[in-house]
């Protein structure tokens, strides 16, 4: 029966090769055959399949075949991939004296299944199935944690990606082995925590990893407060999502990085280290640093501010302004206050978010007679004010406007 699902799950994608066409020792493992079992389909295949010998003689040869493109991975481990346009296919030689003992250095139960294409056989000697009936991510081994410390967060991802629940054996060891984190590459722990970020089962699993002591090791200030935030962001997020027609379009990961704005300590300075040591971009680091420097501001009032005001909010804030406002409206900031900027920002006509000048520094400098100097972006911004608030209207106005400003 299981077999059956596994031969309807293949049949369903469109592989460009012939599935026939592998050699009778070659074994599917990994996350595919996990994917299988479990019917979650992907828009792309991603195969990896390993061989007691020639995985890279075998790729080409498929390659060769199918017109796929071809590129050793790891010339030593011999790893080959064979690309297509709509997924990959991956050979790598077999690890240990036989199937077992490579599926035996794997990370979690789950991942420690193989499929024999030609012959129809599973091969699970760790209780993969089992665990996958259970719903549950139950390591094989202390040791192979220890071997790849990333994989202590990979079982919160995966736990997020599957909906599954951590077998608690497995959750105590990743608790004692927590101090190895710091010997992984930071953009590798990047990506798990991403995933965590974005997830709309995310949440669950970061408040896991600060109950397990793993998320202080990133961002020293998350505390319990800081685990509420995220439920409320997610609220904010979602009210925003159906108010705001292009806000995804405009800014992709702003659910990311108003989480990661959350989780990060509330001084600019320690919040960009944090961001800097995890090697998130500069416009990343950027976009979060400015939501920490300027969230006090929005904090601070309890009335709508001015026209004036709002000018120079939108002028320092407008390139974060979605982060922003979610960070608001998660810390209970009054609608009064974030429902009229959130109009503002959503029309681009706006003269006060998105003003457009009347005059140019070069008609300020002509008409009145004036040298370059920084008093011409002064008058500049003044006369942008003085628009906002129906004061002037016109080129001329404006210039009249500068004159008596300068009397």
């Amino acid at each position: 029966m299981i077999v059956t699902r596994l031969d309807r799950y293949f049949s369903a994608i469109a592989l460009p090769f012939d599935l026939s066409c592998l050699p009778a020792s070659a074994y599917l493992v990994g996350g595919a055959v996990r994917d299988g079992l479990l019917n979650r389909t992907k828009d792309v295949f991603d195969l990896d399949l390993v061989l007691p010998a020639k995985p890279i003689e075998t790729a080409r040869e498929i390659a060769r075949r199918y017109q796929g493109g071809f590129v050793i991975l790891d010339e030593a481990r011999q790893i080959a991939r064979v690309v297509f346009s709509n997924g990959t296919l991956d050979f790598a030689l077999q690890e240990g004296d036989s199937l077992t003992a490579d599926l035996q250095r794997r990370d979690f139960t789950i991942n420690a299944i193989a499929y024999n294409f030609q012959t129809r056989q599973l091969v699970d000697p760790f209780g993969g199935i089992q665990a996958l009936e259970q719903g549950k991510i139950e390591m094989i081994s202390p040791g192979n944690l220890v071997n790849d410390p990333l994989r202590l967060l990979r079982a919160y991802r995966q736990a997020a990606q599957l909906d599954f629940s951590i077998e608690a054996n497995t959750r105590k060891t990743i608790r004692s082995l927590g101090s190895l984190l710091p010997r992984v590459a930071a953009e590798r722990v990047q990506t798990e925590f991403n995933y965590l970020l974005k997830s709309d089962t995310g949440n669950k699993w970061l408040e896991a990893l600060w109950k397990d002591g793993l998320i202080q090791l990133y961002f020293p200030t998350v505390d319990a407060v800081k685990i509420q935030q995220l439920m409320a962001v997610e609220t904010a997020v979602n009210r925003l999502k159906f108010a705001w027609n292009t806000f995804t379009e405009r800014c992709h990961n702003w659910k990311c990085l108003t989480k990661i704005a959350t989780l990060v300590a509330s001084t600019p300075e320690a919040a960009e280290a944090e961001l800097i040591n995890l090697k998130y971009s500069r416009a990343e680091v950027k976009a979060v640093v400015k939501t920490v420097e300027h969230l006090p501001q929005l904090q601070a009032i309890s009335s709508l501010p001015s026209l004036r005001e709002q000018y120079f909010f939108f002028l320092q804030t407008r390139d974060v302004f979605p982060i922003l406002v979610a960070r608001a409206i998660a810390l209970g900031i009054s609608p009064e206050i974030t429902t009229p900027l959130i109009d503002r920002y959503l029309n681009l006509q706006d003269p006060v978010a998105y003003p457009q000048a009347i005059v140019t520094g070069n008609h300020l400098i002509t008409k009145l007679n004036l040298k370059p100097s920084p008093l011409i972006g002064k008058l500049l911004t003044e006369i942008q004010i003085a628009c906002l608030e129906g004061k002037i209207s016109t080129p001329q106005e404006a210039l009249q406007y500068a004159a008596n400003f300068l009397e």
